[in-house]
């Protein structure tokens, strides 16, 4: 007896039941076996499921589940289109190949290599998404604001804003914005410090970026800051959710505005240590924090007066 889920074969199919000629082929998903609806006969055993992993249920829902290979990417510059031919001189097998193949496939891929990069347009991106991709790994920032940050380069580049301009400068910027944008707390002086630009000119980019693709910065929030510096102090999570608190009071009462979050930050999280009595200097805050020893001194006097708190 055949089993409950079971599909009929249209009928273009070429297959034939061998005993009886019939067309009407049965496939069963489960046993994975082709059975002729005539006479019984098994026609294929371990018959391959051909069709999708997915299910649908509508013709909306098939168009959209419905994909043929990987994701495009923005952060690549052809958007992961195109094909590459790899520098192994080996076959399929693991043998050498002889001395006139492998000058046959050296010269294609050099011929690949100028197809994928023929114009200048590609030969920036192509440039800029590789320093994107340097930079995003360097201040450990996810896939996501990798490709919102190749994103950003590329409006820049239809703009026409990269003429004339420094390429890893506006590369940089571009990250920034984007770090900006989903609320990453990475700083310009963290981006500029392992970029080959001058921050300088990474600000003077960021703001080009920001008036000319019109660019809405939400503003920072300093609670996010918190974890970014409790990490590098390895400090408890009771003093992290005390710095927390802090901030939170802080703006309800409207005093974080126009401050740097940063410092705000590093000043909640010293406040937090001393109101736990453990040890730990303005220096090694404002260290890990990437602000100065004063910034802390200031945010501190001024949170500490206005919550009218006794440390």
């Amino acid at each position: 007896m055949l089993k409950a889920r079971t599909q009929e074969v249209p009928d273009i199919s070429k297959d034939r039941c061998p005993e009886c000629g019939s067309d009407s082929l049965i496939e069963d998903y489960e046993l994975g076996e082709v059975v002729c609806s005539n006479c019984g006969l098994v026609v294929k055993v371990n018959a391959l499921d051909n069709g999708p992993e997915w299910r649908a249920f509508s013709a909306e829902e098939r168009d959209s589940r419905s994909r043929v290979g990987v994701p495009l990417s923005f952060s690549i510059h052809d958007k992961g289109l195109s094909t590459v031919i790899e520098q192994v001189n080996k076959d399929a097998l693991g043998r050498e190949l002889p001395l006139h193949t492998r000058i046959e496939m050296l010269r294609l891929r050099k011929w690949q290599i100028r197809s994928r990069i023929h114009s200048s347009m590609e030969r920036n991106l192509s440039q800029a998404m590789a320093e994107i991709d340097r930079l995003s790994d360097k201040v450990h920032v996810p896939a996501s604001i990798k490709e919102e940050a190749a994103l950003v380069y590329r409006k820049a580049l239809e703009r026409g804003l990269v003429r004339g301009r420094s390429i890893t400068a506006i590369a940089a910027a571009s990250l920034y914005a984007a770090c900006r944008l989903t609320e990453t707390p990475r700083t310009l002086k963290e981006i500029a410090g392992v970029c080959l630009a001058k921050e300088k000119d990474v600000a003077r980019c960021y703001r080009l970026l920001v008036k000319e693709l019109e660019l809405k910065m939400p503003i920072a929030d300093p609670v996010r800051c918190v974890p970014k510096i409790a990490s590098r102090l390895q400090i408890s999570e009771k003093i992290q959710q005390m710095a927390v608190e802090i901030l939170h009071e802080c703006q309800k009462r409207k005093i974080a505005s126009g401050k740097d979050p940063m410092g705000l930050a590093s000043a909640a999280i010293y406040i937090a240590l001393c109101l736990e009595s453990e040890k730990r200097t303005q220096k090694e805050i404002a260290k890990v924090a990437g602000v100065t020893e004063v910034t802390i001194r200031n945010r501190y006097n001024g949170l500490r007066e206005a919550l009218g708190l006794e440390v």
